[in-house]
């Protein structure tokens, strides 16, 4: 019974380490030009279907499949492409079915047909990304990863900072655009494979047989969230970043608990208390809700 997890953006498989041990028959991988994988290019226009490979490498039959934030969106892509190869699913904080940013309401509706709102990423945290800079790193993981502290917090940032930086890495290139905030998605690169354009799970209930969706997540994570401290339409509307032109931001949860009650063989689990990762956060119960949903 193999159980293999799937790591989030900025991260690496390491971030599992403290869960592994507890997990019969559990592995974990690095993606393309995360920890110590190769950095090979990501093509955006795939969506996240780069990532799927990646896994699809190390899957030799059937298997349970855990994905945290974006891996979450490389999982829920395996499922519906190849729902053979699924015997479970399980969802920590997953990136919305709809990709990151770009969308509103429930059903995930475009807010500009170019993806603007979407590929974007602050170029003060690029450049410390590519600097090494871990005190900039500290600052993101406290804000984002986690609500309460952690223990190791030193390695979690080196981990962070494994990520390849470049237009074919994170975050990606882009294009100008005629809508706020300026510019679009462009066809490279982590936050671009997000992007609604490229990347949308809308038919999920479509396939068949269903295997069982657990779905994991911190009640006060800022990272995927209806009012993201990293969607920049949010950070607009709270007048963060100047400029909004009052296009609505993206109701992340929202539109994960639609997809997920179409689907209907599914469970939701809420981490009170907790931020984006409740592996690191709160690893006991983790553990628990994933024993609990593999039997």
């Amino acid at each position: 019974m193999t159980v293999l997890f799937v790591h989030g953006n900025i991260s690496s498989k390491a971030f599992w380490d403290g869960v592994l041990p507890h997990i019969p028959e559990a592995k974990a991988i690095d993606l393309r030009g995360f920890g110590q994988a190769e950095a090979r290019p990501v093509d955006a226009t795939r969506g996240v279907r780069d990532y799927v490979d990646d896994v699809l490498e190390h899957l030799q039959e059937p298997a349970h499949l855990v994905g945290w934030s974006m891996g979450g969106g490389v999982v829920m892509q395996l499922l519906r492409d190849h729902p053979h190869l699924v015997k479970s699913l399980i969802l920590v904080n997953p990136v919305s079915p709809y990709g990151f940013g770009g969308t509103t309401g429930a059903d995930g509706k475009l807010t500009h047909a170019d993806g603007a709102g979407s590929g974007t990423a602050n170029p003060d945290f690029v450049r410390s990304l590519a600097d090494g800079d871990l005190e900039a790193m500290r600052q993101v993981f406290n804000l984002g990863y986690v609500k309460n502290p952690v223990e190791d917090e030193d390695r979690w940032l080196r981990e962070m900072l494994t990520t390849r930086v470049g237009d074919d890495h994170y975050p990606g290139d882009s294009v100008p655009s005629q809508n706020w905030p300026g510019v679009a998605p462009g066809t490279r690169g982590v936050l671009n494979a997000l992007a609604p354009i490229h990347f949308r799970i809308d038919d999920l209930h479509e396939i068949g047989p269903k295997p069982p969706i657990l779905w994991i997540r911190g009640a006060e994570d800022q990272i995927v969230s209806d009012a993201s401290l990293f969607d920049i339409v949010h950070l607009g509307a709270i007048g963060a970043v100047p400029g909004w032109d009052g296009t609505p931001a993206q109701p992340m949860v929202t539109q994960t608990r639609a997809v997920l009650e179409r689907y209907g063989n599914h469970r939701e689990v809420v981490f009170e208390d907790c931020g984006h990762s409740p592996h690191l956060e709160q690893p006991e119960r983790f553990v628990q809700e994933v024993l609990q949903s593999l039997r």
